[in-house]
C-alpha cells in the first residue's frame, strides 16, 4: 500500500524535527532490543510570525534556528522527517467504489477537482491510504486523502537543505500523532480516541478508531490567542501575558491574580472549537462512543484545561506521555523536566519514530 504519509524519501537513518509556530522541536529515537528510545530532545524558539499557520513565512529564520539547533545535536548525517500541518495541507476522508490502488491514483487524478480544492494537480503533491470498507457498503471503501501544494512542501526542504540538512519523509502532524499514541498506547478493538494538539497558533485534532485516522480538523486558533486575551486585558507586553499564561509572575497584584484563577475564560474559544468538533464527531458518526482525549502541544500545559474539556464532554480527558513505552537515555533525563517536555514533544517524537519503507 502506498503510504498517505511520504511525499519523499531516501535512504537515511533519521530524526524527527517538528516545525512549530514558536518553537523548533527535535527528537531522535532509536530502536534497541528492548524497544525504543530517546536518545536526544531540544528545542529552540521562532518569533512569531515567522511560521503562520503551518506556512514558512520568513524560511531564512528557519534556516538559522535549524543550524543553532544542530550544532548542539552534532550531527547532519541523518535524515531529517518533519511535517506539514494548518492550511498548509488538505485532508478528506472520500468514500469510492471498491477498486485497486493504481486504478483509484489515476481517478483521483483526472478527477481532483471532486475531491481536493486545486485546478491543478501538477502543482500538488497527493497521496492515499484505503481506510477499508465503508461500513454502510461492502462495494464502496473509505480513502483518506492528503494533498500539499509544492511549492508550500518546496519552501519547507529548501529551508531545512540550506542548513545543510537533508528530508528524508514529510510527513503530517495528525498523522506524526498517530505514530505516537500507536507506541505508546495500548489500542482496543474499536476503540476510539482523539488527541487534540494545541499548538502557538492551530490547534489540530485528531480522532483515531483501532489507532488509525478517521477523522481530522485544523483551526488557526491555539496558545498564541490565550495570551493575546490577557495581554489586551492587562495591557502588558506578549511576553509578559506568556509569563502569566504559564507560571504567573514574581510580585503579581490583584489583576494578575485574577487572570491567573480564570485562565479557563480566555481559553473558551479553544475549547469551544473542540467541543464543536467533537460534537460535530459524534453526530456524523453516530453510536460511536469516545473512550479518552489526549491534550498535546503547548496549550496542553495550560492549567485546568483538562479539566475544563472532560467536564464540557463528559469524556475523560489527559495530557499525553509521548514516552509511555520509550526509554529515556539518562543524558536526556538529567538535560530536561520529561513531565513539563512531555506535551510539546508529542509531534517531534511521532516524526522521530517514523521509519522508511513503514505503512
Amino acid at each position: 500500500m502506498l503510504n498517505v504519509k511520504d511525499v519523499f524519501s531516501r535512504k537515511k537513518k533519521v530524526v524527527g524535527l517538528d516545525i512549530g509556530s514558536s518553537s523548533l522541536k527535535l527528537a531522535e529515537i532509536v530502536d534497541t532490543a528492548k524497544g525504543p528510545q530517546l536518545t536526544y530532545f531540544s528545542s529552540v524558539p521562532l518569533d512569531r510570525g515567522v511560521v503562520a499557520d503551518g506556512v514558512l513565512v520568513e524560511p531564512e529564520m528557519v534556516t538559522a534556528k535549524l543550524k543553532d539547533l544542530f550544532k548542539a545535536f552534532g550531527s547532519r548525517k541523518k535524515g531529517i522527517v518533519t511535517s506539514l500541518s494548518g492550511n498548509s495541507v488538505i485532508q478528506k476522508k472520500v468514500t469510492f467504489a471498491s477498486m485497486e490502488e493504481d486504478e483509484l491514483r489515476e481517478l483521483i487524478r483526472d478527477e481532483a477537482g471532486k475531491y481536493l480544492p486545486f485546478d491543478d494537480m501538477d502543482d500538488v503533491n497527493f497521496d492515499f491510504q484505503i481506510l477499508g470498507e465503508n461500513e454502510f457498503n461492502p462495494n464502496q471503501m473509505d480513502v483518506l486523502l492528503v494533498a500539499a501544494k509544492k511549492d508550500i512542501i518546496h519552501a519547507y526542504t529548501d529551508a531545512i537543505q540550506a542548513a545543510g540538512l537533508d528530508v528524508a519523509i514529510m510527513d503530517v502532524d495528525s498523522f506524526a500523532l498517530e505514530t505516537m499514541y500507536e507506541t505508546n498506547y495500548e489500542i482496543g478493538e474499536h476503540e476510539l480516541v482523539v488527541i487534540v494538539n494545541i499548538g502557538a497558533s492551530i490547534t489540530n485534532i485528531n480522532v483515531l478508531k483501532d489507532g488509525v485516522s478517521t477523522f481530522t480538523r485544523d483551526f488557526t486558533l491555539g496558545g498564541n490567542s490565550i495570551t493575546e486575551a490577557i495581554q489586551s486585558s492587562l495591557g502588558v507586553t506578549f511576553e509578559q501575558a506568556e509569563d502569566i499564561k504559564v507560571s504567573g509572575l514574581a510580585g503579581e497584584d490583584e489583576a494578575i491574580r485574577n487572570i491567573r484563577d480564570n485562565l479557563m475564560v480566555f481559553a473558551d474559544p479553544i475549547c469551544m472549537e473542540i467541543e464543536r468538533s467533537v460534537d460535530y464527531f459524534r453526530s456524523t458518526y453516530s453510536g460511536e462512543n469516545i473512550k479518552r482525549i489526549l491534550l498535546s502541544g503547548g496549550g496542553a500545559k495550560l492549567p485546568g484545561i483538562a479539566a475544563d474539556l472532560a467536564q464540557r464532554l463528559n469524556i475523560e480527558t489527559a495530557i499525553v506521555n509521548p514516552f509511555n513505552n520509550i526509554e529515556i537515555v539518562k543524558k536526556v533525563q538529567d538535560q530536561i523536566d520529561i513531565e513539563s517536555v512531555g506535551p510539546i514533544a508529542a509531534v517531534a517524537v511521532g516524526l522521530a519514530l517514523r521509519r522508511l519503507g513503514d505503512k
